[in-house]
């Protein structure tokens, strides 16, 4: 019989790339022909507003550090002058978001966050919105772009980072609580990376 190892129950492996841009990118993806599309910039978004973004973006690929953060830090985040999202608008709908951080204060803009509603992806809006994005961070006195992904987002995230100008600086392989099994995610999000057992 074989038995298990009990510390790994509940739990999944994932390996997360850490990326860095030195330089601006040379050249920036066109707007996709999609009927209506623009992009917002919203500064100090309202809790309930990034908790619907996140969640909707977020969930299919195990997003869960924001759920867990209560809604006072949340909102020290959010009310930041260093922190900004760019939404791209459908419409009157916000169809995803890409959220910069520069509050290290010495010239790196972290991108803390990117991605699309989930009936958002396919239709070239994604590549748009990092090269928006990425245009935005090198305003100003910015010297280094970072941002990671990991195995469970989306299967070409990591290849658009690159494709843009990012470069996989390291990889951290590393065992996390399934969000799924603790209730902090529902149990049929992200159907594509198996229950821990």
């Amino acid at each position: 019989m074989i038995e298990r190892d009990h510390r790994l129950a509940g739990r999944l492996r994932v390996t997360v790339t850490y990326l860095e841009m030195a330089r601006p990118p040379c050249r920036l993806p066109a707007a996709p022909a999609v009927p209506g599309l623009s992009l917002k910039r919203i500064r100090h978004p309202g809790l309930t507003l990034y908790r619907q973004l996140y969640q909707q973006v977020g969930e299919p690929w195990l997003w869960s550090d924001r759920r867990r953060m209560d809604d006072d830090n949340l909102a020290e985040i959010l009310r930041h002058p260093a922190v900004e999202l760019l939404a791209p608008t459908i419409g009157p709908e916000l169809a995803g978001y890409a959220e910069l951080d520069r509050r290290s204060g010495d010239g790196r803009v972290n991108l803390a966050y990117f991605g699309l509603k989930p009936a958002w992806i396919g239709h070239g809006i994604g590549p748009w919105l990092l090269g928006r994005a990425l245009a935005l961070a090198w305003i100003g006195d910015t010297r280094l772009l970072t941002v990671n992904t990991c195995t469970f987002d989306h299967p070409k995230a990591l290849s658009l980072y690159c494709s843009l100008g990012f470069s996989p600086m390291r990889h951290v392989t590393r065992m996390i609580t399934d969000p799924r099994l603790t209730g902090l995610l529902p149990l049929d999000a992200a159907p594509h990376i198996p229950l821990a057992e």
